[in-house]
Formats: C-alpha cells, structure tokens, sequence
C-alpha cells in the first residue's frame, strides 16, 4: 500500500447522494468504482464495480464499516482515508493494489472527497477509484526498457568514427586510431578502410560505397589490423543523419566481436568433439548391448565382426584366443586375416611377429597407422624385415590396430581391426578402442564360461537319460528329446522307463525347473529316487508320496519339480496314473482323435499333499504320450492353448503316423514347434499297445 495527499479540492454543495438520477449514472454506467460513506465511516451506497474489486457483493456493505467487510490492508487504508476526511473536511487521494479474482493484481488510484448538505455539514465521504494497472505496466515498460537501453549501451565498447555525406573522413577518432596504430594524417588521408584486412577491404569497400549510393543503413564485419600487426574481428553499423531530405553526415559503430568469434569457433570445435565423444559412447553402448546378449564365443566374435564393420569402418576384424600351454593364439575367424605371404594360419605362436601378438605380449593396444608405421613397431620387435617386406608388398592392408583381451590382468586373446587405407586413429579413438576391448574380453570370458558349464550339464543331463528303452513283448515304446539348450543352459526335462517285478512297465516324464548344473543333478537324483520307490512299492500314489519325502530330505525349498507316472499292463493297457503339477497325458485312438486325461494334476514334489492314483487303460491300437511343458507352452502360447492345440494337431495325422508311436513322437514335436522359437527342452514318451491280431 501506498499513501499521497493531494491539493484540497473546494467543497461541493447541494450534492444529495440519494438522488436516484445521479445515482444510476454514477453508480451504473461509469468505468469507475464508487462508494460513499457515512461520517461514521459505514457504506452507504457501493457501485458494481466497487463491489468487483473488493470482491464484497453491495448488499453485504451497506451498514457496515470497511473492518467488517474488506481485507484487513484494504480496510486499514479506507478507514483512515475516510477519518482523515471527515476531521480535516478535505479530499485525500491514495493508492492501492488489490488482487483480482482471477489471482493478478490489479493498481488503483482512489480519491476520498467530503460531500455537504445545502448547510455545509458533511453528509458522507465519497470514494472515487480509477484502475491504473495498464498505465502503471506501461510506465514500468519505459523504465525498465530506458534501464536495458542505458545497461547496453554502457556494457558495449564501441568504436565510434564519423565521416562527411560523401564518405570521406572528417573528424579524428581517437579510439580506432588507439586500435589500429594509425596516425592523424594517416586516417584523415585514407580512413578507416586502411586497416581493413587486405582480403577483406575490396568487398568492404563495395558495401561501403554502395550504402552511400542509396543511402541506406551500413552493416558489416570485417577483421581489423591492430597496433600488435594482429586482426581482430569487427562489426560495423553506420547510418545516414539525414536532415531535410538531405545526408548530412554518416555516424558509425565498430564493436569488437572477437571474443565471440572464439568463442564460436571454440563452441564449434567442443561441439564437434561432444558429437564425436556421444557417437562413440552410443557405439560402445550398442557393442555393449548386443555382447551382453552373445552366450557363446561364436556369438561374441560375430557381434565384434559387425562392431568393427560398422563401429570402427574396418575391412577385416579377426579374434584370436590364447592357449596359453602351448604358447599359441588360436584365430577364430580364419578371414579376418588375409591369405598373402608372412601371414599367419589358425594358429599364431606367440614368438611370430605380428599385430596379435605384440597385443598379447605387451598386454597393451597397438595402433599402426600406415605400413611405416607397422614395420617399425614389428622390426622394434624382433620381427624379420624380410617377412614384413614380403607381406606389405602383398596386402591391400594400409592400418592396423590390435587390442588385448584383459581379464581381471589375465590375457584371453587379442582383436585385430585392420583398414585398407591409412588410417589416423585419435587419443580419443584409442580410448574407445580400449573400452571396446573391455567389453570384448568380459563377453569372452563369460561365454568360455557358458560353454564350459553347457558341456559339462548337457553331458551330465544326457548321462542321465536312459540309453535306450525295454523291448517288451505286447507293448511299444518310444521317446524323442530335443534339448533347448541351443540357445540357454541345459534344463531339468527327463524321462524313464523300465519293466518291474511283476512284469508290467513303469514310465514316466518329469521336469526339474531351473537351468544348468544344478537342474540336471536334481533331475538326476529325483530319477534314482523314483526307481527305486518304484521298484519296491509300484503303485503311482505310493512312488509319489516316497517321492515327496525324499524331496522334503535332499532338494531345496525354491525347487520345483513335476512329473507323470503311470504302471502299464502289456498287451491289454491296464494301468494306473498319478500327476505331480505335471500336464496330462494325451491319448491317442487308431482313428487319429486324440482325448487328454482328466486325472487330477496334483501339485509339484515336496509340496503337502495327499496322492491320487486314478485308473487310465491304454486299449489295444491306441497310443498314451507323456510329455514335458516345452512341448505345448512357450512365451507365445500359453498352456491351455497348448493342450487344445496339440488334440488338433493329433486329428491332423495320417493314418501310419497315428499306429506307430515313432513316427507319431516326430510328427507332434515337429508339428508343435513349427512357428515358435524353442526356449526349453522338448520330452516325449509314447506308450503304444499294439491291436490284437486274428493268432493272437
């Protein structure tokens, strides 16, 4: 709030504030706000647009004080307003800011005048408001814009010359002649053009003479020649003073730019260097990306093929593993070096000379930007110039660079990029190469890993399946497996059948899930467990429940195993069934329908539970097909739509596929995967009692 007291203005007379004339024009159709209050200082009457700005509606400020009805700031300044009046009987004006109901403030002026009856005593006290907010935004504009101006003009050191209509120098300018080293008679004589700079001034000169001609504002830039005999680089703006339609003279301005001349050259330079910089770390980035995604080291070693074509613009990239008992680089990739003469095989010693091994030996990166360059680095070590010449002569190779593969200090191997032209390799490049080759060795290592363990698990897992399956009169059986272990470790699936003591067959299906060792050492334990119980006590119920126990004593809480088992009589199909979590069986008839069991699923081993065995007969002609979860779910289809699908591919079957169990294990798997990428281990294992013949 503010506060200013005006002139007194004379009194007014005769002025009756209930004349409902005056009123309606006053108090409805002005712009301004009115309010009149009563010595005592209560409203009395409020127009509308009063009432908009104090956000009080009319009816609420009759009879009441501005304490009793307005902001507490507002109020206090009213008050006083009306006091001062009705004690000093004179206008006073003030000022105030108010906030609008759509939250801006808003300024206005308000003028607080007595108003007296036909006797002179006062009546009321009349308020008067004028909104002042766009005159107060303009007046604040000028100022503000007048501050910028004042702030620019005195920031910019300019250099101010002066010349007659014609272009000719007439007045000194002490300023430029204190940058340029010129003399008096020097700069009277030729003017500013002198300094020009030589490649400069001709063009300068044209511009110059042509804004003359038209008369016409003169802009330029242009690099100046200083005291030191350095340039520096300039901005130039002269106008015409024209007076009368007439060019009477010509001001103009040379601002030294050439700080901001570096600093864009500089500014142009980082930014070339950032973009270098972020396309390199992008290229790291994705090299990152598709390593991490490489398992084996064939993998590993396409993806730094395609990073060092697409990355690195090489010609050739080749990738050499060290055996290290018998003091050889073994290449990976046979064409990433070229077949010329003194050029290695598959197999490098580390005692040849060349790019790899000098990366190995030395444990650090080696850059050979020309054939110079590279007979140089090979001569200095040990290498025999006679080969070298030999294998320059031959090869379309021009640069080279050769990386180790560190690991925690410990050599793998080494890369080799290799360019058929000379190649400039930067600090900055051989940074990145550097990282690179990081990245490279930490995929090699962890596929050499990977491999290592798949080996180790695959043969684990396959020395646990049974070599082949019981040759029972009566009876036909037949398996498939395909491991999905392409691509991921080895899994848990497994499968068994043997003949018990009592002659029937016993087969089941199981999966361990999890991947790896630890699957196929569980699956391997859960197998014998199963073979044993079995053998002792072959009903399916009984066999899962010592099952559960041997779970509960020797797997871990996390694991999750399920399975199917079912005791099959020979020649006439008789048998029982028991699930652990595991999908049901299909049956498979002569005439190519195919039905799944409705047995209860049960839950997985090792879970609390009491097991069920349930009836399933296997009829003469038809075929039972156990089988594990990767063969009807993927990440792309669920089970239930695995289930109803493999019925449908069942009916799909010719009619010598339906009657032999082989040939109906290859027509399902093959059929079931069709379309789908294999992300686990496939088990199947068919059941078949073959129809009665007329000797039989």
């Amino acid at each position: 709030m503010s506060a200013e007291t005006s002139v007194p203005r004379p009194r007014e007379s005769g002025v009756d504030i209930s004349d409902s004339g005056l009123f309606k024009g006053l108090m409805s159709e002005a712009e301004f706000a009115f309010a009149f209050f009563d010595p005592e200082g209560r409203f009395v009457r409020a127009n509308e647009v009063f009432s908009d700005v104090v956000g009080v509606p009319e009816e609420r400020l009759l009879g009441r004080t501005p304490a009793e009805t307005l902001t507490a700031d507002l109020s206090q300044l009213v008050t006083h307003a009306v006091q001062d009046v009705t004690e000093s009987d004179c206008p006073v004006t003030e000022r105030a800011r108010v906030r609008s109901a759509e939250g801006d403030t808003r300024h206005w002026a308000l003028s607080f005048s007595p108003v007296h009856d036909e006797q002179g005593q006062l009546q009321a006290v009349a308020l008067v408001g004028a909104d002042m907010t766009e005159s107060r935004q303009t007046e604040e504009d000028l100022r503000r814009s007048e501050e910028r101006y004042r702030s620019l003009v005195e920031a910019q050191s300019q250099l101010v010359w002066i010349t007659s209509p014609t272009g000719a120098v007439v007045e000194d300018a002490p300023q430029w002649r204190a940058i340029t080293g010129q003399g008096l008679e020097e700069y009277l004589v030729h003017g500013w053009l002198e300094a020009v700079h030589p490649d400069e001034r001709r063009h300068t000169e044209e511009v110059w003479k042509e804004a003359l001609r038209g008369r016409t504002m003169f802009e330029w830039n242009y690099r100046v020649r200083t005291r030191a005999s350095g340039f520096r680089h300039f901005e130039v703006r002269a106008v015409p003073i024209i007076r009368h339609g007439r060019v009477v003279e010509w001001v103009g301005a040379n601002t030294d730019v050439t700080p901001q001349r570096e600093a864009e050259e500089m500014r142009g330079r980082l930014t070339d260097q950032l973009g270098a910089a972020a396309l390199r770390t992008a290229r790291l980035q994705g090299a990152t990306a598709m390593l991490a995604e490489a398992l084996t080291v064939e993998q590993v070693v396409q993806v730094i093929i395609d990073v060092g074509r697409t990355a690195l613009a090489a010609d050739r990239s080749a990738v050499a593993l060290l055996d290290l008992d018998r003091a050889v680089l073994k290449l990976v990739n046979g064409g990433g070096v070229p077949e010329v003469p003194g050029a290695t095989g598959e197999e490098v010693p580390l005692s040849h000379s060349s790019v790899l091994t000098m990366a190995v030996n030395s444990r650090r990166p080696v850059f050979a930007e020309s054939p110079e360059s590279l007979k140089a680095q090979l001569l200095d070590a040990g290498g025999d110039e006679e080969v070298l010449n030999g294998f320059l002569a031959t090869s379309d190779e021009r640069a080279w660079v050769g990386l180790p593969l560190l690991a925690a200090g410990r050599a793998l191997g080494a890369l080799r990029f290799s360019f058929t032209r000379p190649q400039k390799i930067s600090q900055e490049d051989g940074v990145f190469l550097e990282a690179l080759a990081g990245q490279c060795a930490l995929a090699v290592e962890r596929a050499t890993l990977f491999e290592r363990e798949h080996k180790t698990a695959e043969t684990l897992q396959r020395s646990l399946l049974p070599d082949r399956l019981p040759v029972v009169k009566g009876l036909e059986l037949a398996q498939r497996f395909r491991s999905g272990s392409r691509h991921v470790q080895v899994g848990g699936d497994w499968y068994d059948a043997f003949v018990l003591q009592d002659g029937r067959v016993a087969a089941v299906v199981g999966d361990v899930m999890g991947k790896g060792v630890k699957a196929a050492a569980g699956m391997g334990r859960i197998r014998n467990a199963m073979r044993a119980l079995a053998l002792t006590n072959p009903p399916p119920a009984a066999v899962l429940g010592g099952l559960d126990r041997v779970f509960d004593a020797t797997e871990e809480e996390e694991q999750v195993t399920t399975l199917a088992y079912m005791v099959v009589e020979p020649g006439t199909g008789e048998g029982t069934l028991a699930l652990a979590g595991h999908p049901p069986p299909v049956l498979v008839s002569p005439q190519g329908t195919a039905v799944l069991c409705d047995a209860e699923p049960g839950t997985p081993l090792g879970w609390p539970t009491t097991r069920k065995q349930f009836r399933f007969v296997v009829p003469p002609g038809h075929t039972a097909v156990l089988y594990s979860d990767g063969l009807v779910e993927n990440r792309k289809r669920g089970l239930d739509a695995g289930l109803s699908e493999i019925c449908s591919v069942v009916t799909e079957a010719p009619p010598e596929v339906v009657t032999s169990p082989h040939m109906l294990l290859d027509f399902l798997v093959d059929r079931m995967l069709a379309g789908y990428e294999q992300d686990d281990d496939v088990t199947a294992l068919a059941i078949h009692v073959p129809a009665a013949t007329k000797s039989d």
